[in-house]
């Protein structure tokens, strides 16, 4: 089973390509997307223990990817959320890591990183339902 991935992205474009790639090469399984922030905060408050890793965007049709981040601040230590950004400016990360962000990542030049964190973390995540 792979890293149970939920990605809160508005560009579809961007979305579908990102959730393929993933999924070929960090072997994610994407359980949902959501494209706004009222989407997102909704759907990782109710279903609990269903998803591993977040990732999200800063920019949505509605809202911020800060609102979503904000929600996500009493998730279970072993779920990770990450933020996939054009704009990973040194402001943002701070700020990201003041909400208890696990990574940041820029999409225009970090997508290597991000995958490679998406391997280390299924990793992680098998050894651990392994233990089970």
């Amino acid at each position: 089973m792979g890293l149970k991935t939920y990605i809160v992205e508005d560009n579809a474009t961007i979305r579908d390509n990102l959730m393929a790639t993933l999924e070929e090469l960090a072997g994610i399984d994407a359980v949902g997307t959501a494209e706004t922030e009222n989407e997102g905060k909704a759907w990782l408050l109710q279903t609990g223990h269903a998803w591993d890793l977040a990732i999200v965007d800063l920019f949505l049709k509605q809202g911020s990817g800060l609102g979503v981040l904000e929600a996500c601040r009493n998730r279970e230590p072993n779920q990770k959320v990450i933020v996939l950004s054009n704009y990973a400016t040194t402001d943002i990360r701070k700020r990201c890591a003041q909400l208890g962000v696990d990574a940041v990542f820029d999409k225009s030049n970090e997508i290597d990183a991000l995958i490679d964190y998406c391997i280390a973390q299924s990793g992680s995540v098998s050894a651990g339902h392994a233990l089970k």
